[in-house]
């Protein structure tokens, strides 16, 4: 049996849209409201916010609000070239690196999620629920720029997702 290493997780991803189609997704505070997050703050170096459509820059610090949980996530961006690599803090679950790769009129996104703790706690927190959140948010990303449609209830909480559910 192999061992698993708990450290780091990789999701990839095919998306039939040019490469620069993604990278505006990964790194516009208005795109990421749209296909990943309730709500993305970005400010410069000086702490200046950055515009909803403006692209972020390596060194700018975050703040991420997710949807149906009361937890505001702050982290600072890490690398931003502007083509195909973008990496950004993940709170106690390390860092996550996005590589974008043009081929065959179509995008691969590569997310490698790294320096994740080892204790019990994040094995599962982390891992297991970075794991399955970023497949789920992925495919939510294809689903958007391919067709048009979100897989999440954008708007609704948690409580109103249920009854949707479940009526």
């Amino acid at each position: 049996m192999e061992k698993i290493d708990w450290t780091s997780l990789r999701r990839r991803i095919t998306i039939n849209k040019p490469l620069d189609v993604l990278y505006n997704a990964w790194t516009s505070q208005a795109q990421m409201e749209t296909w990943f997050l309730e709500k993305a703050q970005y400010f410069d170096k000086s702490g200046e916010a950055r515009k909803p459509d403006e692209p972020i820059q390596k060194g700018d610090a975050f703040i991420w609000k997710w949807h149906n949980w009361d937890f505001d996530e702050k982290g600072e961006i890490l690398e931003a070239n502007g083509r195909d690599r973008i990496s950004f803090t993940f709170g106690n679950g390390g860092i996550v690196h996005v590589e974008l790769k043009y081929f065959n009129s179509a995008t691969e996104v590569m997310l490698t999620q790294e320096e994740i703790p080892t204790d019990e706690k994040s094995k599962m927190n982390y891992y297991v629920g970075c794991s399955t959140g970023w497949t789920f948010w992925m495919a939510n990303l294809k689903a958007w720029l391919e067709h048009g449609v979100l897989l999440h209830a954008k708007g609704l909480s948690q409580a109103d997702t249920t009854d949707l559910v479940n009526s």
